[in-house]
């Protein structure tokens, strides 16, 4: 597709973008932080976002030609984000070089806090990680998100000699997609595992989303389409 990132931004800066926090609170407002009422749908409508922009790159060869009118969009102030940070969403992803989510979700510095590793595995450090972010940061949303045509989850199900490192990486997915021999199925089964694996293996996460304070949700993101689809 050869997207040039400095002219897809530039034609996402340039869409009829709605400001990420429709309705603020005063008080996260007047400390300079971005917080929608909704983290969910304010994802989701980012995604919305990334996915117009990554189509019209397609239709133009890759290159995104800009558009004048934007509406004004939402800033952490970066006064606060040297001192602090309240991001409103906590997502595990693939190090996959084309799955960044602050890319996919439009989002700027400081509204998401990220985890990433090849195959969005709830690995030990990647549940700290979570914890981290939701017993101390207090984010209220937590997105596990596999993407088609993931390398990791191919490679585990292919049988094929691995490094010791790589088959100590692949072995969890392996056992998460449990035999599946369709690439799209073994992704969904794969992320929707490694959800369930926060959960059973942490009870900082658990109470968390026992009581309401954080909610759980499950993605996938078409590379074909820049569409983040939720299967949970």
């Amino acid at each position: 597709m050869g997207i040039q990132r400095r002219h897809f931004l530039q034609r996402t800066g340039g869409l009829a973008l709605a400001a990420l926090i429709q309705a603020r609170p005063v008080e996260a407002a007047e400390k300079g932080f971005c917080i929608p009422n909704d983290p969910l749908e304010a994802l989701m409508a980012g995604n919305r976002r990334f996915a117009k922009a990554w189509r019209l790159a397609e239709q133009n060869n890759g290159t995104t030609p800009r558009t004048a009118g934007a509406n004004p969009r939402c800033f952490n102030s970066p006064r606060a984000l040297a001192t602090n940070q309240h991001p409103w969403a906590t997502v595990l992803t693939c190090s996959d070089s084309r799955v960044s989510p602050s890319w996919v979700f439009d989002t700027t510095p400081g509204e998401l806090f990220v985890i990433r590793n090849a195959g969005n595995t709830a690995f030990t450090e990647a549940i700290a990680s979570v914890e981290y972010s939701v017993s101390v940061l207090k984010t209220p949303l937590l997105m596990v998100m596999g993407h088609s045509g993931c390398g990791a989850v191919t490679a585990a199900m292919d049988t094929n000699p691995l490094t010791p490192s790589l088959d100590r990486l692949i072995q969890p997915i392996r056992e998460n997609i449990n035999g599946s021999s369709d690439i799209e199925d073994a992704v969904k089964r794969n992320a929707l595992a490694s959800a369930s694996t926060l959960i059973q293996r942490s009870a900082v996460l658990a109470e968390a989303k026992a009581s309401g304070a954080l909610k759980l949700v499950v993605g996938c993101f078409q590379l074909n389409s820049g569409v983040v689809s939720l299967i949970e």
